[in-house]
């Protein structure tokens, strides 16, 4: 754990965005150790939810060099792939173009005992389709009156929903786009619209809030992740979905409680404020 706590409590989704969660990293030795821990707690949960036919959906969104795949990366890293699907759907072809907005994403959705992580989702409307023009204000609309409804439909028949947003620091994004211009093993990840995000980040920050207030509900919350330091956002988002987990023999002291200064409800940083 770190040494030296950052002096005040986090109140706002702008202080999650825009500063580190503590003024040290998490030590590499910790880090580890504990994502260890964790992972090993996914295979119990897993196991546990092949056995009782649970279905579960986990999405990851935020902006582009969130984090969002390094923390998928560690979810999945040693659970059984038989049970567990990572979703990252290309952008729709022209039949699903003329489709109900959510059909191309129903397939997808798990079956009893299955795990199914979507590296972006159906929101990708409330975002990058959006902030790009790549939907008409119509449709968008649509989209926030429709989603709450849906999921409550996934909710109702028995699928768990957990939405998780990453976010990040302008400055922080930045840096890691030079990162994956610089690295060739990492230049796939940069794409044109990665390129734009970073002048439209207060658009993207519009975007955000707006999608928040309409679709943060009772049955299908929203938990914001501060991906400022990505490996206690891993450690976060990992503990916090365990943590709304009943298992067989689960370790309560490892799983512990989301750390408040990484991992918080939509409602605690953004809606309430």
């Amino acid at each position: 754990m770190s040494k030296k706590q950052s002096p005040s409590p986090i109140e706002t989704i702008e202080e999650m965005q825009n500063d580190l969660p503590y003024d040290e990293p998490i030590d590499k030795k910790d880090y580890k150790q504990d994502l260890r821990s964790l992972q090993i707690e996914l295979l119990k949960a897993q196991r546990h939810i092949k056995a009782i036919g649970k279905r579960v959906v986990i999405l990851f969104e935020g902006r582009d060099a969130a984090g969002k795949g390094g923390s998928i990366k560690r979810f999945r890293q040693h659970l059984n792939p038989r049970g567990s699907e990572h979703v990252a759907l290309a952008k729709p072809n022209d039949a699903e173009v003329t489709q109900w907005f959510f059909q191309r994403y129903v397939p997808h959705l798990p079956s009893a005992g299955e795990i199914t992580m979507f590296d972006r989702s159906w929101y990708n409307r409330a975002g990058v389709e959006k902030v790009m023009g790549f939907c008409t204000p119509q449709e968008h609309a649509l989209f926030l009156r429709q989603v709450p409804a849906f999921e409550q439909s996934l909710v109702s028949s028995g699928i768990m929903v957990f939405k998780m947003w990453f976010t990040v620091s302008q400055g922080r994004q930045k840096l890691r786009f030079d990162d994956r211009r610089e690295d060739p093993l990492k230049q796939w990840k940069l794409s044109p619209i990665d390129e734009v995000s970073v002048a439209k980040y207060d658009e993207y920050t519009d975007a955000r809030n707006e999608m928040l207030l309409a679709t943060d509900t009772l049955v299908a919350p929203w938990t914001i992740i501060n991906s400022n330091e990505k490996r206690r956002a891993r450690l976060g988002a990992i503990r916090s979905v365990l943590h709304a987990l009943d298992y067989e023999h689960k370790d309560h002291d490892i799983v512990g409680e989301p750390d408040p200064r990484v991992v918080r409800t939509a409602h605690s940083v953004f809606i309430d404020n």
